[in-house]
């Protein structure tokens, strides 16, 4: 079975950075898309950002947008979340997600999902 699992995560200041990792366990998703959703305390799960692994189209949620960067290295089976700028409301547990059939990044539906990783900023 393929395995996700998250990496990267902490506490920072507001306006830090951080760099998120996913690492899969299975064969590359090579017409898939991965990407990364988050949760935080008393508010439903947030779509972040995604990335076609074959042509590398990009999602980002409009939070993300500008501040955020994916990325996918398709041979290590890996995918990174460049957070820069972060603030207190990007506070979250950050979970990375694999769709191993679409090629639609605005619309992924995950059948596999990492265990996530702590993402705190403090003001």
């Amino acid at each position: 079975q393929v395995q996700l699992v998250e990496s990267g995560g902490g506490l920072v200041q507001a306006g830090a950075s951080l760099r998120l990792s996913c690492a899969a366990s299975g064969p590359p998703f090579t017409s898939g898309v991965m990407g990364w959703f988050r949760q935080a305390p008393g508010k439903e799960r947030e779509y972040v950002a995604a990335i076609a692994l074959s042509s590398a189209r990009t999602y980002y949620s409009d939070s993300a947008k500008g501040r955020f960067t994916i990325s996918r290295d398709n041979a290590k089976n890996t995918v990174d979340l460049q957070m820069n700028n972060l603030q207190p409301d990007d506070t979250a547990i950050y979970y990375c997600a694999a769709d191993s059939s679409s090629i639609n990044v605005r619309n992924p539906q995950p059948d596999y999902w990492g265990q996530g990783t702590q993402v705190t900023v403090s003001s």
